[in-house]
């Protein structure tokens, strides 16, 4: 391997001495400069623009301990059946239950008017030997309030019952959330109580 000098005077001869110096001196200065570039290279970021991220069911998790379906799931007696609709699992006993996202999230939930800021929803719920004729107003009730930011508690519309033949009863029931986040709804009616946690997202 050559050094410095010896590229210095095949360079430019050994009869220029002293300019051979300044040579050398200005490929040292050269090679500090190259490896710093180097150095630098191998250790930059560039600011690139990302794709938007998707919010999976972990990161729900980490910030919101959301209701999932349990390894044991509840099954409601005949004539429901096991399952209401794909992506969905019910929730409770017999006394009381509803029906959730397995995902744990209500997500584009819609403003009741143009000008309400509130997010708008229906939950339906359930009890075995209910009879909607007797109890058009049931004496369900429901509340909710955000666990991860202060906010407003839930509003929540007057209760009916709906009860397409006699022995398939269900309640019914609209909320305004006044804010998106994590939440934790709860249903109380006569000895039964269901609660639950749900994202409600954008």
């Amino acid at each position: 391997m050559l050094t410095v000098p010896a590229v210095c005077a095949s360079l430019i001869g050994v009869q220029f001495g002293r300019d051979c110096e300044e040579v050398e001196m200005q490929l040292r200065a050269s090679m500090v400069v190259a490896l710093a570039l180097v150095a630098s290279t191998a250790t930059a970021t560039v600011d690139e623009p990302r794709a938007p991220t998707t919010v999976t069911a972990d990161v729900v998790t980490m910030k919101c301990p959301v209701t999932r379906p349990l390894a044991r799931r509840f099954i409601p007696p005949a004539p429901w059946p096991d399952q209401k609709h794909p992506g969905e699992f019910w929730f409770g006993t017999r006394r009381l239950w509803t029906v959730l996202r397995a995902d744990g999230t209500w997500k584009g939930l819609p403003h009741y008017t143009p000008d309400d800021p509130t997010f708008r929803n229906k939950l339906f719920w359930w009890r075995h030997g209910n009879d909607g004729a007797e109890e058009p107003q049931p004496r369900l009730a429901v509340t909710g309030r955000r666990l991860d930011a202060p906010a407003p508690p839930l509003h929540v519309d007057p209760i009916s019952s709906y009860w397409p033949t006699p022995d398939q009863t269900f309640k019914v029931v609209g909320v305004n959330f006044p804010a998106l986040g994590c939440w934790e709804i709860k249903g109380q009616y006569q000895d039964a109580q269901v609660t639950y946690v749900v994202w409600v997202t954008q």
